[in-house]
C-alpha cells in the first residue's frame, strides 16, 4: 500500500496550494456480499451519499463502485486505486470524496488515516454521510476513533473466524476443499458415490504393490476420473495428483492440521482403514516389508530375470541377483546371490527356470479341484451376500434411531432442558456411533466383486500355473510369484527348500491332495 500512496502523493504535490472554491465530490461505494443482507446495497449507499453532496454544496463528479470485495491491502482493491488517480488528474475540480461510513476507505486505522492524508494535502476532504466528519480537532478525533474501532471490529472477525475453523477442525470438519472422493453437504464431507468406489479401488490397486503412481495415473485417467476443484477447470489425473492423495490420512477417516499441529478424528466416512494407509505409505518409502515389488528399481529390471529379488540365499537370506557372463562366442544369464556367500555360487539361468517350472507344475490346480472351489465359492459368496445385507438394514435401522435421539437432544437443548455441556457431549456420542454404522456400511458393499469373473480367473490362470507364468509380462510375473511365495523362493542348491506358500494358496493345495475337506461355508476344516 505505500508503494501506491507513495506515487499519488509525489504526483499532487504541485498546485497545492490552490485554495478556491471547488464544488465537485466524488463518490465511492463499496460492500460485501454480508452487508446487502443488512440493508447496506451500493444502491442504499449511493442514495444516502448523494444527499450528503446536496447538504453540503457539492455536485458529484465521479461514482467509483467496489463491489463484492473484501480485501486487506489497498492492492486488492483495483477501484480505490483508480480513485486516488482520478483525484490526482483533476485535484483542481475535486472538494471532496463521500463515502457511506469511513469503514469503506479500510478497515486498517494505519491505511485509513494515511489515504485521508494525502487526500489533505491536495486540499480534498473525506467526508462520512453517517458519520461527524470535519477539519476541526474534535472531529479530527472523533474520526480517528471510528476508523480505529472499525480496524477493532475487523480483527474481532478475523479472530472469531480463526476461532470458528479451529474449533470446527476439532470437531472433526474440514476446513477448505474437501478431498477428491468426497463432497460438501451442509457443512460435512459425504462420499461422492461414483468417484469415491473408483478411488478405494485404487487404494486397493497400490496396497498391492503392484502399480507406479504413473501406472494408476494412467488407470484413473482411462476410467475418467478428472482432479477438479471449485471454480477451475478440470484437468488429468497426474502421480504428483496421487502421491497428495495416497499421502492424505483424511482417506483413513482422520483430519490433520501442520497448523495446529494436531490429528484428530474426522465426523466423514473414511474410505479405507489406518492399517491399509500406513501399507501403501510403506509402500511409497520404499519399506513394504511383505516382498512387494519395490516399483521404483524393479521397473528397471531386464525381463530376462523376472525372478531378481524374489529368490532368496538359503545361508544369508540376502536376494539372489541377475546379469549376464560374456562367453566366446555368446552371452549366458545368471542368478546369484548379491553378498556372494557361496551358496551353489552362480546359477544358469537355465536351471532356475527348470525348477521353477517344476515347482509350478507341482503346485498347479487339477481341474476337478478348481470346479469344487469355485462351487464353494458361490454358495458362501451367496450367504455372505445374505449376510451383507442384513448387516446394511440393520445399520439402517439404527441409524435412523440414532439420528430421531439426535433431533431429541436438539429439541431439548432449544428449549432448556439440557444444558450446552451436556448437549455438546452427548451429541459427541452420537456422531460417534453415527461415524461407526456409516464405517460399517461402507464395509458391507454386496457389489464389490464380480463372483464369475474370479471363478473364470480361477479356472483358467490356476490349472496350470507354468504356463501362466511364462505367457505374463514382467510385472504379472512379479505378481504371480510374490502372491503366491511371500516370502520368496529358498534357493539352496541344487533347488529351492524349504519355500513357504501363500496360506491360503496351501488350503486349495491340501483339499486337492485330500488333507482337509470342504465343510460348511463357514471356512475350511480338517478331516474328523
Amino acid at each position: 500500500m505505500a508503494k501506491h500512496l507513495k506515487n499519488f502523493w509525489l504526483n499532487s504535490m504541485s498546485d497545492t496550494n490552490d485554495k478556491t472554491q471547488k464544488t465537485g465530490a466524488i463518490i465511492y461505494l463499496r460492500v460485501s456480499t454480508e452487508e446487502q443482507v443488512d440493508n447496506y446495497s451500493l444502491d442504499t449507499q449511493l442514495d444516502i451519499c448523494k444527499k450528503e453532496a446536496e447538504r453540503r454544496g457539492y455536485s458529484v463528479l465521479e461514482v467509483f463502485r467496489e463491489e463484492g470485495r473484501s480485501a486487506k491491502t489497498i492492492r486488492d482493491r483495483p477501484t480505490l486505486i483508480e480513485l486516488l488517480e482520478y483525484c490526482r488528474k483533476n485535484r483542481k475540480n475535486i472538494g471532496a470524496v463521500i463515502v457511506y461510513r469511513l469503514d469503506r476507505i479500510s478497515r486498517q486505522t494505519a491505511d485509513y488515516l494515511a489515504i485521508r492524508k494525502k487526500l489533505t494535502e491536495i486540499d480534498i476532504t473525506l467526508i462520512s454521510a453517517s458519520e461527524p466528519t470535519g477539519d476541526t480537532p474534535t472531529e479530527r478525533f472523533i474520526e480517528t476513533m471510528l476508523a480505529g474501532f472499525a480496524q477493532m471490529d475487523n480483527d474481532v472477525r478475523g479472530e472469531r473466524s480463526r476461532n470458528g475453523m479451529k474449533a470446527r477442525f476439532l470437531s472433526g470438519l474440514p476446513n477448505g476443499n474437501i478431498p477428491l472422493g468426497y463432497k460438501s453437504k451442509n457443512g460435512y464431507a459425504v462420499k461422492d458415490a461414483e468417484v469415491f468406489n473408483i478411488l478405494k479401488s485404487a487404494w486397493d490397486q497400490m496396497a498391492m504393490g503392484t502399480k507406479s503412481l504413473r501406472e494408476m495415473a494412467e488407470i484413473l485417467n482411462k476410467q475418467g476420473l478428472v482432479a477438479s476443484q471449485k471454480g477451475r477447470a478440470e484437468k488429468l489425473i497426474r502421480a504428483q495428483t496421487l502421491s497428495c492423495i495416497f499421502r492424505n490420512k483424511f482417506y483413513a477417516g482422520k483430519l490433520t492440521s501442520r497448523k495446529y499441529g494436531l490429528e484428530v478424528q474426522g465426523q466423514h466416512a473414511p474410505m479405507i482403514t489406518e492399517e491399509q494407509f500406513y501399507k501403501v505409505q510403506a509402500i511409497l518409502d520404499g519399506r513394504n516389508r511383505n516382498n512387494a515389488p519395490e516399483l521404483s528399481k524393479r521397473n528397471q529390471d531386464n525381463p530376462s530375470f523376472p525372478l531378481r529379488r524374489i529368490i532368496k540365499c538359503s545361508r544369508c537370506k540376502n536376494s539372489f541377483t541377475g546379469a549376464w557372463s560374456k562367453g566366446k562366442k555368446s552371452r549366458y544369464g545368471y542368478y546369484f546371490c548379491q553378498k556372494r556367500c557361496g551358496t551353489g555360487s552362480s546359477v544358469p539361468v537355465k536351471v532356475i527356470e527348470d525348477t521353477t517350472s517344476q515347482l509350478l507344475d507341482r503346485i498347479s490346480l487339477q481341474p476337478e479341484t478348481v470346479k469344487l472351489i469355485n462351487a464353494y465359492l458361490k454358495q458362501a459368496y451367496f450367504l455372505r451376500l445374505g449376510a451383507l445385507r442384513n448387516k446394511r438394514e440393520e445399520a439402517d435401522t439404527e441409524l435412523k434411531k440414532i439420528y430421531e435421539l439426535r433431533q431429541s437432544l436438539i429439541e431439548k437443548n432449544l428449549n432448556g432442558v439440557y444444558s450446552d455441556d451436556i448437549f455438546k457431549e452427548q451429541n459427541k456420542l452420537l456422531e460417534e456411533k453415527i461415524g461407526g454404522l456409516q464405517a460399517a456400511k461402507s464395509d458391507s458393499v454386496i457389489d464389490k466383486y464380480n463372483l464369475e469373473t474370479i471363478t473364470t480367473f480361477i479356472q483358467n490362470k490356476f490349472t496350470n500355473l507354468n504356463d501362466t507364468f511364462e505367457s505374463s509380462l514382467l510385472k504379472q510375473k512379479r505378481v504371480l510369484m510374490c502372491s503366491i511365495f511371500p516370502e520368496g523362493l529358498n534357493w539352496s542348491y541344487p533347488g529351492y527348500s524349504n519355500t513357504q506358500i501363500n496360506p491360503f494358496y496351501r488350503c486349495l493345495i491340501d483339499v486337492q491332495e485330500h488333507k482337509v475337506k470342504l465343510g460348511t461355508p463357514g471356512g475350511i476344516r480338517t478331516p474328523d
